[in-house]
């Protein structure tokens, strides 16, 4: 069983900070690194399998520096977000390559082994160019984990996937994690995170904005004020009488009409505006959410 320490990483490109100081620790079982497009998942796990040095800290794995570590290399499997650039090869012949380049004692058994484990033994004779998505992702990840690694690294492995391929991967990742392997994968969705992994990772911006199980995570999310535009045909009198109600937080009249209403709890919200509305004679012409984005939920994270 295999750990990957994060300590204080940070790793820029110029004047441009991907990483900034992040530290965690990822054991055996899976986990789930979450956090919206361009929050620097894709760098992490790129200093995670030795493909980038980090600009500042370290990262290890059972305690030694990954960066140009060739045995650190024979323990990690890699499965990147970006395309398969080898449609021209059979699925077999693509996994079979990374058993050789791991020089292997055995390639070829170990390539049909990785092909069985992902369930793809039978289109395996088929050019890559020729398969779908889902097909795709499950050769990429017999590709890493030819070598029997007891780190498994996975970017985005389910986008664009299909719901039947995505439960299949996602029953292989637990499967996986259950072994006694240290598995982590990236996604923006945290529903997909909550369905496979064990602890989850929060980091937007470069930052890590949150760590623990996904009961912890779902309600930091959830039990944040939540920002709403409610419009009527009487906004003043509906400031004043929404102030007083437990559940909001805070009221502002908006320049070109609505009111800005900052709420603590969303249910008793959504209970007691249309009664507070019908108290007072007002009408409620219309209910918006302000920031359902992931992106102001992870910043709300970071900003806690």
């Amino acid at each position: 069983m295999s750990t990957i320490e994060i300590d204080q990483a940070s790793r820029w490109y110029g004047n441009v900070v991907a990483v900034n100081g992040i530290s965690m620790t990822v054991r055996p079982g899976v986990t789930g690194l979450l956090g919206p497009n361009g929050a620097g998942k894709t760098t992490l796990i790129a200093m995670m399998s030795g493909f980038l040095a980090p600009s500042a800290g370290s990262v290890t794995l059972d305690g030694t520096a990954i960066w140009r570590h060739t045995d650190a290399y024979r323990a990690i499997g890699l499965v990147p977000e970006r395309e398969l650039s080898f449609g021209y090869l059979t699925g077999r012949e693509f996994v079979r390559a990374n058993a050789e380049l791991h020089g292997l004692a055995d390639p070829g058994a170990a390539t049909e082994r990785a092909l069985d484990v992902v369930e793809m033994a039978e289109p395996a004779g088929r050019r890559i160019g020729t398969y779908s998505k889902g097909m795709r992702q499950r050769v990429k990840l017999a590709s890493a984990l030819v070598h029997d690694p007891a780190v498994l690294l996975l970017d985005e492995p389910f986008n664009g996937v299909d719901p039947r391929q995505r439960l299949h991967l996602m029953t292989l990742l637990r499967r996986m994690g259950a072994e006694g392997r240290t598995v982590l994968f990236s996604s923006h969705i945290l529903e997909e995170v909550e369905q496979v992994a064990r602890q989850i990772e929060v980091v937007v911006s470069g930052r890590h904005a949150a760590s623990g199980d996904f009961g912890q995570i779902r309600r930091l999310m959830t039990d944040r004020p939540v920002q709403y535009v409610v419009v009527g045909d009487d906004d003043r009198g509906l400031a004043s009488a929404l102030i007083a109600e437990p559940s909001v937080v805070a009221v502002s009249l908006r320049p070109k009409g609505g009111v800005d209403v900052s709420v603590s709890d969303f249910g008793a919200f959504t209970v007691r505006l249309p009664r507070v509305a019908r108290e007072h004679g007002i009408r409620v012409l219309e209910l918006t959410p302000t920031d359902e984005s992931l992106e102001s939920v992870f910043a709300y994270l970071v900003g806690g």
